[in-house]
C-alpha cells in the first residue's frame, strides 16, 4: 500500500469489504517500521509478534465488517497504558512493570478494530517541546537536523515518515499540535471532557487531552470519533458561511513570529475568504501574566514526578518539578475564569479563529535532555508559543499543513480554534483548507 491507500479510512474500508486481510495491513506497517525507523527513532517498542497475532484474531471477529478502524495499524504515545507493556513516559525513573489493562482510549481504539503496532518516543514525562529519550534523538522526517517537536514527537515522526497511517498523541501544552505542525500533519486537541484524559496524576490540572495525529482531515475525524465514543464526529459537514478571525500577533513579548509562519496563517485565511467566509483581523486576549499557565505546567509535572526516584530523573525535569512545588499555590480557578470570559467576548464576533501554529520552524534535533532547564524553556517558548492558551481554557484546536518553509524545508501550519463543542466546526474548516491548499501527506523518505 502506498499513497492514498495508506490512510486509516482507506485501510478500514478495504478490510471491511474483504479486499484486504488485517494481517497484511499490519505486516505492511511493520515492514515500513523495520525499514525506516533506524533513521528517525520514532518508536521505543515495536509489537511485532503481538500485533501480528492480534491482526489474525481480528480477522475472525464476527463484527469485522462494521468496525470503523478495522485492521488499521496505529502507534500509541508512551504516556498511556498499553496492556503488556511498561508505560515509560520517556524516563529512566518509571516502572518497568508491564501494564495489566489498556488506557480507556487505547481500549476504544482496539475495540474499533485498530491494531497497536508500537509505542512512540516522548521527552521525559512529556514536559518538553523536542523529543529525545535516554537512548535516541528522534528526528523530523522532513529535515533530520530538526526535531519533530514534542511531546508527541515519536508519534508525529512515525506518521510523517509513512511508517503508520495514524497515531495517538496527548496534548498538555500543544503536544499534539506542535509536532503535527513540525511534521506536516493534521493534529487535533479536543475540548475538555470530549475524550477520556486520565493522563498522569490529574492531567496537568485539566490541561491535557488525548487526540489523533494523521495525514488527512478525514482520518482525524475518524479517530476522534472513536476516541470520543461519538460516531457522528466522523462525518465532516459543510461549514457553511462562517465569521473567521485571523490573529498573527505573538502571544508573548519575547517572541518574534517568523514572517513565513505569519504569511501562512494570513494566506489560509485569505483562501477561506475567497471561498465565501467573512474574514477579519482578530485580537486575541493573550494573558499578560503567564503564571496560571506556568503553575499548572510545572505543578502537574511535580505531581507526576512525586512517585519517582528523583535521582533517576533528568536535571531539567527535577528543576521543572521543583518549581512546580513552589508554584502550586497559584493553581486557582480565578485567572482562568477571567481569561475564558475574555475569550468568550472575543469569540462573540467570530465562529473560529486562525493563528500560526508555531512562531518558527522546529528547533534542532539535539540531546535536549542533557541541556539546562532554562535553555529548554527558552527554546520551546520561542518556537511554540501559540498552542498552550487553548489547553489552559480547555477549548478545541486543530492544526493543518500550510506550505513549506523555504529555509528549513519543514512544513508550515495553521491552527484553527473554536469555543467548547466546536470540534465538528474546526474539522469542517480544516477539511475546506485541505481542498483549497492540498498538502504533501508524508515526507520523502
Amino acid at each position: 500500500m502506498t499513497g492514498p491507500d495508506f490512510t486509516a479510512a482507506s485501510i478500514a474500508a478495504r478490510v471491511r469489504a474483504g479486499e484486504l486481510d488485517p494481517a497484511d495491513a499490519v505486516d505492511d506497517a511493520l515492514d515500513r517500521i523495520a525499514a525506516r525507523d533506524a533513521t528517525f527513532g520514532a518508536f521505543v517498542t515495536v509489537r511485532v509478534e503481538q500485533a501480528r497475532a492480534e491482526a489474525v484474531a481480528l480477522a475472525e471477529r464476527p463484527d469485522l465488517a462494521s468496525l470503523p478502524l478495522a485492521g488499521v495499524p496505529i502507534a500509541i504515545k508512551d504516556n498511556v497504558a498499553v496492556a503488556g507493556l511498561p508505560e515509560g513516559d520517556g524516563s529512566a525513573a518509571t516502572s518497568a512493570v508491564p501494564k495489566s489493562v489498556d488506557h480507556p482510549v487505547v481500549a476504544r481504539l482496539r475495540a474499533a478494530g485498530a491494531v497497536v503496532v508500537g509505542v512512540t518516543a516522548v521527552p521525559e514525562l512529556c514536559v518538553f517541546g523536542a523529543t529525545d529519550t535516554p537512548d535516541v534523538i528522534t528526528r523530523n522526517p522532513w529535515n533530520l537536523d530538526r526535531t519533530p517537536g514534542g511531546s508527541s514527537g515519536g508519534s508525529a515522526a512515525a506518521v510523517a515518515a509513512g511508517m503508520v497511517p495514524v497515531a495517538h498523541g496527548a496534548d498538555g501544552m500543544g503536544s499534539i499540535r506542535i509536532p503535527s505542525a513540525a511534521c506536516g500533519l493534521v493534529g487535533l486537541k479536543p475540548g475538555r471532557g470530549v475524550v477520556p484524559a486520565e493522563l498522569g496524576v490529574h492531567s496537568w490540572f485539566g490541561m491535557s487531552e488525548n487526540g489523533p495525529l494523521t495525514t488527512t482531515v478525514e482520518d482525524a475525524a475518524l479517530l476522534l470519533s472513536v476516541m470520543a465514543g461519538r460516531p457522528e464526529l466522523a462525518e465532516i459537514s459543510d461549514p457553511g458561511t462562517l465569521r473567521i478571525g485571523v490573529s498573527v500577533a505573538a502571544p508573548l513579548p519575547m517572541v518574534r513570529v517568523d514572517p513565513h509562519w505569519r504569511a501562512a496563517a494570513e494566506g489560509a485565511a485569505a483562501r477561506l475568504g475567497g471561498a465565501g467566509h467573512h474574514v477579519a483581523a482578530a485580537r486575541l486576549p493573550y494573558p499578560a501574566n503567564p503564571l496560571p499557565l506556568l503553575a499548572r505546567w510545572t505543578a502537574g509535572t511535580a505531581a507526576d514526578a512525586d512517585a519517582l526516584d528523583p535521582a533517576l530523573l533528568q536535571p531539567r525535569t527535577r528543576r521543572h518539578a521543583a518549581l512546580g512545588r513552589t508554584l502550586k499555590r497559584f493553581v486557582t480557578p480565578g485567572p482562568v475564569e477571567r481569561l475564558t470570559a475574555a475569550l468568550e467576548r472575543c469569540f462573540a464576533e467570530y465562529d473560529v479563529v486562525i493563528t500560526p501554529t508555531l512562531a518558527a520552524s522546529p528547533i534542532e534535533a539535539l540531546r535536549w535532555s542533557e541541556k539546562s532547564w532554562l535553555s529548554n524553556i527558552v527554546a520551546n517558548i520561542r518556537y511554540a508559543p501559540f498552542p498552550s492558551l487553548w489547553n489552559l481554557v480547555g477549548w478545541p484546536a486543530v492544526t493543518v499543513p500550510a506550505g513549506i518553509h523555504p529555509e528549513s524545508g519543514t512544513p508550515l501550519a495553521v491552527q484553527i480554534v473554536a469555543p467548547p463543542g466546536g470540534e465538528a466546526r474546526i474539522l469542517a474548516v480544516a477539511a475546506q483548507l485541505e481542498q483549497l491548499q492540498p498538502w504533501t501527506r508524508v515526507a520523502s523518505v
